[in-house]
């Protein structure tokens, strides 16, 4: 036990509340607790009553949690409404052309609006794609709004006016205007200023439907915290895989959501640099869910963009990829009689069968127990013994409905969550053109290293890393993470002489907020992915004074570069037969000549059309048939 105090890691989960101390001098321990879902400040303050009588007194803590992505599922957000240009406010309810399922006509092909059309606001303004103004906000119009937003309820406010992320004063214009009338407001400038209006519509107005709810939540918790003998500064996980203040997570609360397995991920990208893993595979198995992203030399994945409830949000964050299969996922049997586990979790309350909490359930967990995988004799989560009488009696329906054995249900059990999850390590990796064989599976969480081994052998991956305190290993993400912030500003190219490096760093200091990393400390650097995507403009710009030289000095390389690059742009895969009447058409073709529409190859029987190459060859006898240039050809070997 230390005097001075520890580092606290804290992971509220669906199931347990992980947490990790660290002392100065090295020395860590772990803990669980049940998740309190009706009261989540209280089971993290409980957490801390029982890291102190361990470890010591909590220094600082480092929070990640579901708060925010279980109430934009579960639809438990405030009442929003939404200012945008007049002329757009259907966008929302708009959305993309896309169905979620293609072929479930019974389903409704958009999810609904989380703001409904009559709380939807147009005011008359205009800027321009290039950030000119257009025409001038009318302040005028803000009245009507406040008065019936207010006869409506409305909790938060989001603002998304029509290309805001050229020029935000528009904007900027309406907060000033709005605040003072409600206490949230989410402006789509300083959430996301990219363009896409629907993407950007849409993660502005989630904003602002979380605001109140994590407000509340951090307010209460930062306060429990200060009624204590010493006050304990508070950081926050990001979806990123950062760490950010109390302050920008009430501003942008919807960077909160999927930092419980993004905490996780950096754990795992921590361990392998640490470990000097090329390939690696995290594999996060909880109560409720299992998490896999993929680390690539110690970095993880990331994605601008992916779903949350059906609805898009586009904001930096790690590339996880979450299935509803875990420890407490419930095994039923649907309509057609097949065996399915997940996606609906027994929870915290009342928690798998054998946990003795009122659950009657069958789980993956119960059929863990009977199997052999767990041990009945160790006390988890601090204070649950599993009773194997319970799971047994919860498995039996099962058992009965199949006609099998109590060993075999359970093993059914097992077998169809483990399908679950390797669907989920090939999507990360053999779907994006990774071979499974060169990586090695990093398992953590309170079930992961009990089904590792088994998705290992499925998966032909020969090296399974389990990490110490693997059940609480999210908790030290938020522990090794960094203080970042991601920012990410749409900026559409002109052809003018590029802008010196001052000049950039004085856009990017009025765009992207740079006096409140300044304050936390935090300075700027741009990503690798940025950097890629800034050679790629600069390569595609061309200064005024040389438009007229750079055709020529592209031209001037010799006509066998243009011919391999109109032959690599237009013609496939050429057999070696083909490749020399190919490379004499194309030349004839470049000069103005054109070759013979078809030919015969004399002792095959085979007509190409045009000259261009039809493939490689049939078998003797068979038949198919190609369209080329618009003519239907028919090619046979005799």
């Amino acid at each position: 036990m230390t005097t001075a105090g520890v580092r606290v890691g804290v992971d509220v989960g669906g199931t347990f509340t992980d947490l990790v101390a660290w002392d100065g001098a090295g020395q860590m321990s772990t803990l669980k607790v049940p998740t309190t879902p009706d009261n989540p400040a209280g089971g993290v303050l409980a957490g801390l009553a029982a890291v102190a009588r361990v470890a010591g007194p909590c220094a600082s803590l480092a929070h990640g949690t579901t708060l925010v992505t279980n109430a934009i599922v579960e639809r438990r957000v405030g009442v929003v409404g939404l200012v945008t240009t007049r002329g757009f406010r259907d966008v929302l309810e708009i959305g993309r052309m896309n169905r979620p399922h293609l072929y479930r006509l019974d389903l409704p092909a958009k999810p609904e609006p989380l703001v409904p059309r009559r709380l939807r606001a147009e005011v008359s303004e205009r800027i321009g794609p290039d950030g000119s103004v257009l025409a001038a906000l009318e302040l005028a119009e803000l009245p009507d709004i406040i008065r019936h937003f207010r006869s409506e309820g409305v909790e938060s406010v989001a603002i998304c006016l029509l290309h805001a992320y050229a020029n935000p004063a528009h904007e900027q214009a309406l907060r000033l205007a709005l605040a003072p009338h409600f206490p949230f407001v989410s402006v789509s400038s300083e959430i996301n200023a990219e363009f896409r209006e629907y993407e950007r519509t849409s993660t502005t107005v989630l904003n602002a439907a979380v605001m109140p709810l994590a407000a509340r939540y951090l307010d209460d918790l930062v306060a429990r915290l200060a009624s204590g003998e010493r006050a304990v500064p508070i950081h926050l996980l990001h979806s990123a895989g950062g760490m950010m203040s109390v302050e920008a997570a009430r501003a942008r609360p919807l960077t909160m959501a999927m930092s419980g397995p993004a905490a996780g991920v950096a754990a795992a990208a921590h361990l392998s640099r640490t470990l000097g893993l090329p390939r690696a595979l995290a594999f996060d198995m909880g109560g409720t869910t299992t998490d896999v992203c993929l680390v690539a030399d110690g970095v993880p994945e990331t994605a601008r963009q992916r779903k949350l409830g059906d609805y898009p949000v586009r904001l930096p964050a790690v590339a996880v990829e979450s299935i509803g299969a875990g420890g407490g996922s419930v095994a039923w049997v649907e309509t057609t009689g097949g065996l399915k586990v997940g996606p609906r979790s027994a929870g915290a309350a009342p928690g798998p069968a054998c946990y003795g909490l009122g659950g009657h359930e069958p789980t993956v967990s119960d059929a863990d127990l009977i199997l052999g995988y767990l041990n009945p004799e160790r006390i988890y989560g601090g204070s649950i013994r599993l009773d194997r009488a319970r799971a047994e009696a919860a498995l039996d329906p099962l058992r009965r409905r199949f006609g099998l054995s109590l060993l075999d249900a359970a093993h059914a059990v097992v077998e169809v969550a483990n399908a679950n999850m390797q669907r989920a390590l090939r999507l990360v990796s053999v779907q994006r053109g990774y071979d499974l064989r060169e990586f090695t599976l990093i398992a953590y969480g309170g079930a992961g290293p009990v089904h590792a081994g088994a998705l290992a052998r499925d998966a032909g991956i020969s090296r399974i890393v389990v990490p110490a305190h693997s059940g609480a290993f999210s908790a030290l993400g938020c522990l090794v993470s960094p203080l970042r912030y991601d920012a990410v500003q749409t900026s559409r190219m002109q052809r003018r002489p590029p802008l010196r490096r001052p000049e950039l760093r004085a856009r990017d200091r009025r765009g992207r907020g740079e006096p409140r990393r300044a304050a936390d400390g935090v300075r700027a650097a741009p990503s690798p992915a940025l950097r890629l995507r800034d050679r790629r403009e600069r390569r595609v710009h061309q200064p005024p004074g040389d438009r007229a030289a750079r055709p020529r000095r592209r031209h001037a390389a010799g006509p066998r570069q243009l011919e391999s690059r109109v032959a690599r742009r237009h013609a496939p895969r050429l057999l070696p037969r083909d490749r020399r009447h190919h490379d004499a058409a194309l030349r004839a073709r470049l000069a103005g000549d054109r070759p013979n529409d078809s030919r015969t190859s004399a002792g095959r029987g085979r007509v190409v059309d045009d000259a261009r190459p039809s493939g490689p060859a049939l078998p003797r006898g068979s038949a198919r048939q190609s369209v080329d240039r618009g003519r239907r050809v028919n090619e046979v070997d005799p």
